[in-house]
């Protein structure tokens, strides 16, 4: 009797304790590893985001999404911790926003690339550029030197031997049109457009200002060196490299579906890169 009393006392530590470690272990998961908080620009990252809510949430993964229109606070948010990931960026945006900051931010996997586009202002068409022109282009180094990039592909002006993606305006090697610059804000570029002969507008930007691809005076090719090099990725820190949660949502952002879904809803202003 005694016997049988010990052991069933001993069971019951047993179930009591293994039941409370199974509570510790999915409380501690399904908070921190099921949820998935990440920052993101309005137009196209939060749609596409918004997009693959339900998916994730089959998957068993719950998606806030965090709408921030500048290009800082989303990396910042990262780094301190109140984001998992950030959803806006290309690499050479995040390579130069390490180096300013001394951060060390890293890309899971690259997702969608946006056409830069060359918009009319004053000027309707680029072979009626007067001399003089003023063309307004991206206010930081990386924007601004793919900006001069296309600006090179369309003969505009020619840059110097070497100048790549942290080309500036002190790397233009001949500008025969005397074209002059007005470095903005890219939010600023849309609106500035009455006020300039074209302007370099990012594409998430030019579609937020109503913009379509389509009426862009030029546009660096799909398929291009832009493309492979400006694609917009998933940032994290290094110590959530590996996390499932994150792993997921690349694997769905990439999946054939949301490249369906980017192809039928932004008509070439976004392109998958899956």
């Amino acid at each position: 009797m005694n016997k049988k009393i010990i052991i069933t006392v001993l069971t019951l530590i047993f179930i009591l304790a293994f039941t409370g470690c199974g509570k510790k272990a999915s409380g501690d998961g399904s908070k921190d590893s099921k949820t998935i908080k990440v920052g993101a620009n309005i137009v196209p990252h939060a749609e596409i985001l918004e997009y693959v809510k339900p998916i994730l949430k089959e998957k068993g993964y719950t998606l806030e999404i965090v709408r921030l229109e500048d290009s800082i606070t989303p990396n910042t948010g990262v780094i301190e911790g109140s984001l998992d990931a950030n959803y806006f960026q290309h690499v050479p945006y995040l390579e130069q926003f390490n180096k300013e900051n001394g951060s060390n931010l890293i890309s899971i996997g690259a997702i969608h690339y946006e056409p830069f586009g060359i918009y009319a202002g004053r000027t309707k068409d680029l072979k009626d550029l007067p001399d003089g022109a003023l063309i307004a282009v991206p206010n930081n180094v990386t924007n601004e030197a793919r900006a001069l990039l296309l600006l090179a592909q369309e003969g505009i002006i020619t840059l110097k031997e070497g100048a790549g993606i942290t080309a500036t305006v002190e790397d233009i090697a001949s500008n025969p049109k005397n074209i002059k610059f007005k470095e903005l804000a890219p939010e600023q570029l849309v609106a500035a457009l009455p006020d300039v002969d074209v302007a370099v507008i990012n594409g998430n930007y030019a579609i937020e200002g109503g913009l379509h691809v389509s009426q862009a005076l030029a546009v660096e090719a799909n398929d291009g060196l832009a493309a492979q090099t400006y694609g917009n990725i998933i940032a994290t820190v290094p110590g959530k490299k590996d996390n499932e949660a994150l792993k997921v949502l690349v694997e769905v952002l990439q999946s054939d579906a949301v490249k369906k879904f980017i192809e039928e809803k932004y008509d070439g202003a976004v392109v998958p890169l899956k």
